[in-house]
């Protein structure tokens, strides 16, 4: 199978006499279009970050009580869609928190961990540092991406196994948070293999990270003391009655809900189709996935600028909230035929069919 899609495009073509396999070089007018037209856009506006995340979160937690509280099932499964969506945009900032930079959001960083990381069980030290690597030219689609596997050239099974994997994370979180990270305060050991293994929001699962230093480690220690306290807690109310087993069963629930809709709109966010060399930046973009409007349901399954993940790893730096206004100006001065828009599709049905096939015909 090819590379990437960016092969099979002829705005990408490799110039005459160049091997089928090598490198195409970057489309410059894109790239340099990119940069130009949104310079003005690159500041995060701490207004908007506080009131979409403090709305989720309040939306989410306020769902989450009316299915404890719910007395029908069909009432249960309403509140309960509704806090897995409010919960899983909220979640999504920890994204956001990998990418802004430092003060530009005042208060922000601690805020979602202490409101939505810790809670969740998934403070941001599990995805800072990992998510970075991603985005690194000489990284991304290689054996060293902790973010990326090439799903389309691998076995049908994998896609199922790759979504029940992310269904069972909760229970993952608890084992990580409530077990081996005070039992590896006594064993070395054991630490070296958490930090390594088990301290990252990642999919490639041969990746391992090296351990935190300076600033960010005294981070770490403060969110996963405060993940471990209270997994401990929580588990050690729940055997002793405080809150009741019906309760903790929908919280795990929706925590997996949560985690799952995550892992789908992971599996659209790429085409996946990458042999593991080395990529321009615009095959890296070629291999991403925007889902631009007019299609509306991206909102819910890929928000806080998620449906533009393409066009992010374009411009990693900018605030989610400018993304839209970003595409919308490449949109208008782009030619018809950039390579841009081969990175633009209609929704998830037809992304998730496309890789199915292509992992079929692949196996």
């Amino acid at each position: 199978m090819s590379k990437s899609v960016a092969l099979d495009r002829a705005s990408a073509a490799a110039p005459a006499g160049e091997p089928a396999g090598a490198s195409r070089r970057d489309d410059n007018a894109m790239l340099k279009a990119a940069a130009s037209l949104t310079r003005d856009l690159n500041v995060a506006r701490p207004a908007i970050y506080w009131s979409d995340m403090l709305g989720s979160a309040l939306v989410g937690y306020g769902a989450l009580a009316a299915t404890f509280a719910a007395n029908s099932t069909l009432v249960g499964l309403i509140t309960g869609l509704v806090a897995v969506i409010a919960l899983y945009r909220a979640g999504s900032f920890i994204h956001e928190i990998t990418h802004v930079k430092p003060n530009a959001v005042p208060g922000f960083y601690w805020a979602w961990n202490a409101l939505v990381g810790v809670p969740l069980l998934i403070p941001s030290f599990m995805y800072e540092g990992v998510h970075n690597q991603h985005h690194a030219k000489t990284y991304y689609g290689t054996a060293g991406d902790p973010e990326y596997l090439p799903l389309a050239l691998m076995h049908p099974w994998t896609l199922p196994a790759f979504l029940i994997a992310a269904a069972l994370a909760p229970i993952g979180m608890l084992i990580r948070f409530g077990l081996l990270a005070p039992l590896s305060l006594l064993s070395s050991k054991l630490r070296r293999a958490v930090i390594a293994k088990y301290s990252g929001l990642q999919i490639n699962p041969s990746f391992r990270r090296p351990a935190p230093t300076g600033e960010f480690k005294r981070r770490w220690t403060i969110q996963e003391s405060a993940a471990s306290l209270w997994t401990i807690a929580l588990l050690t109310m729940v055997a002793s009655g405080i809150i009741p087993l019906r309760a903790f069963l929908i919280f795990l629930g929706i925590s997996s809900g949560v985690m799952f809709l995550n892992q789908v709109r992971t599996l659209v966010a790429h085409l996946w189709e990458n042999d593991g060399e080395p990529m321009t930046v615009t095959e890296q973009y070629l291999d991403s996935v925007n889902v631009p409007p007019p299609a509306t349901l991206p909102a819910l399954w890929a928000p806080v600028g998620l449906r533009y993940h393409a066009l992010h790893h374009l411009l990693p730096g900018l605030p989610y909230h400018a993304l839209g206004e970003a595409h919308r100006r490449l949109k208008a001065s782009l030619e018809a035929d950039s390579v841009y828009f081969d990175a633009n599709y209609r929704g998830l049905a037809p992304l998730v069919s496309r890789l199915a096939i292509s992992s079929w015909n692949g196996r």
